[in-house]
């Protein structure tokens, strides 16, 4: 367990291994990386893409638009001029491992303090 001062009575908290499992990201262990044409073995294998398949080379940044549709969450009828309507909430934004809702990071700031803690206290590789 590691032992966390919290606030100025310095209460203790307990975090366990199975919470830093929570919140530490998981990193590869070096020589699992993925190789084609070779199974976990090391063993040949015929590639699964046939006539050479499609390489996709995805953007480094995801954006997602969230809308609402006014149709639905005012049952206008088909036939009206609003029908179409739409209306922007936000966007979410999506950029390695970090997701953001209009510019503002998603993140947790004292759930990101105890991931660096048990990274520095508990030997992950």
């Amino acid at each position: 367990m590691l032992g966390i001062a919290a606030g100025p009575a310095a209460a203790d908290i307990a975090v366990t291994r199975q919470d830093c499992d929570r919140l530490v990201q998981y990193q590869q262990p070096p020589g699992v990386e993925y190789q084609p044409g070779v199974d976990a073995h090391g063993q040949a294998v015929v590639p699964a893409d046939l006539n050479g398949g499609i390489n996709l080379k995805l953007p480094e940044t995801i954006v997602i638009p969230i809308e609402l549709f006014i149709q639905d969450k005012y049952h206008i009828p088909a036939n009206s001029v609003l029908f179409a309507a739409k209306a922007e909430i936000g966007t979410v934004t999506v950029h390695g491992n970090r997701v953001y809702f209009n510019g503002q990071e998603l993140t947790d700031p004292e759930q990101a303090a105890l991931a660096d803690l048990c990274r520095q206290q508990v030997p992950y590789k």
